[in-house]
């Protein structure tokens, strides 16, 4: 099973199809410390003072596309707990992984390696994946590889119940009526990503993940104790310092149209190193396929006016999957001339 990156991983040089051309080569940036620059907010703080939050998860939203949330109601025992089935899964032998591993984009549970289609790609992210969707949950667990689909189910439950809450905290703050963003379709659905990034014998030629930016509402990623997260901020990479049962949260493009560029999605990356092992589990809060996306009638006026036509989500994420390294041009099919 030669397209399984472990297998490499222990290898003293790095195989030519995960070296990537010079000008998206990590280089000595890989070694960017992790900073703190990326906000922290204390969602405990919601309850007294929920204007100030809303405030600092819009003040975020717009300087960085990224914050990361503490005291948020998910219990570290279940986050911990749920990180290390991941880690498990990702620890298998070969031989079990084998048996998970497809190439057939339009199976519901599948690991893979690369991007999407390993045999179609020249160069390959230095990673293996397992997508899952994770809501509505009565249909995707069953499909769950490992024997204890429960606590994956617990933690898919209480993820989506805060991506929920944060919606709800930015519908606020953007001044929208209580639940546009949780809309049935807007945010109807969910795909759970679990990344594992073996050790690298040359993190400065290959990357985990290239630049780009997530073509949904809100991502949610628990990234373990491992930096390897990276995000573009004034023409520079920022290191996500990992923190505890903290959870890192970015804006999608989807969030951005319906914002009408009033909140935008940053461009972020996956680095990786020769020393450890690092896992993360990303929830995509995902507005169902045939959902029209549009800006949000409330926030056009006469000084704002409509940057977005509306458009079918399936549409656009079809767009996107062609040109992910250029998110500026998967939208520009869809913005209105001036």
């Amino acid at each position: 099973m030669d397209k399984l990156v472990s297998i490499w991983s222990k290898d003293q040089s790095l195989p030519e199809n995960y070296i990537f051309p010079p000008e998206n080569r990590p280089g000595k940036f890989v070694d960017v410390p992790p900073s703190d620059t990326i906000p922290v907010i204390d969602l405990s703080k919601t309850v007294d003072n929920r204007n100030d939050t809303i405030q600092q998860i819009l003040q975020t939203s717009k300087e960085f596309g990224f914050f990361q949330v503490i005291n948020h109601g998910v219990s570290e025992k279940l986050i911990n707990d749920s990180m290390s089935m991941f880690e498990e899964l990702h620890g298998m032998s070969v031989e079990d992984k084998a048996s998970l591993f497809s190439e057939n984009e339009s199976k519901s549970c599948r690991l893979y390696t690369g991007a999407l289609n390993y045999d179609s790609e020249d160069i390959h992210y230095w990673r293996e994946n397992l997508k899952h969707p994770c809501y509505p949950l009565q249909e995707s667990m069953q499909h769950w590889p490992q024997n204890q689909p429960d606590t994956v189910g617990k933690y898919s439950v209480e993820v989506n119940k805060l991506g929920s809450v944060i919606l709800e905290l930015i519908c606020e703050g953007l001044g929208l009526e209580a639940g546009y963003l949780g809309d049935d379709k807007l945010s109807g659905s969910a795909l759970m990503s679990v990344n594992h990034y073996p050790p690298c014998p040359n993190p400065s030629l290959t990357l985990g993940l290239l630049k780009h930016c997530d073509p949904n509402l809100i991502t949610i990623l628990l990234q373990g104790d491992v930096s390897g997260l990276q995000v573009f901020k004034d023409g520079q990479w920022i290191s996500v310092h990992p923190l505890p049962s903290a959870f890192v949260v970015n804006l999608g493009l989807v969030l951005q149209i319906i914002s009408n560029d009033k909140l935008k999605s940053v461009k972020h990356r996956a680095v990786t190193n020769s020393k450890k092992a690092r896992t993360s589990a990303a929830i995509f809060i995902t507005p169902t396929s045939d959902s029209i996306l549009e800006p949000a009638k409330a926030l056009i006026d006469a000084s704002n006016p409509q940057i977005y036509k509306a458009f079918e989500y399936k549409d656009f994420l079809n767009n996107y999957i062609i040109m992910a390294d250029n998110p500026e041009k998967s939208l520009q099919p869809y913005k209105l001339k001036a």
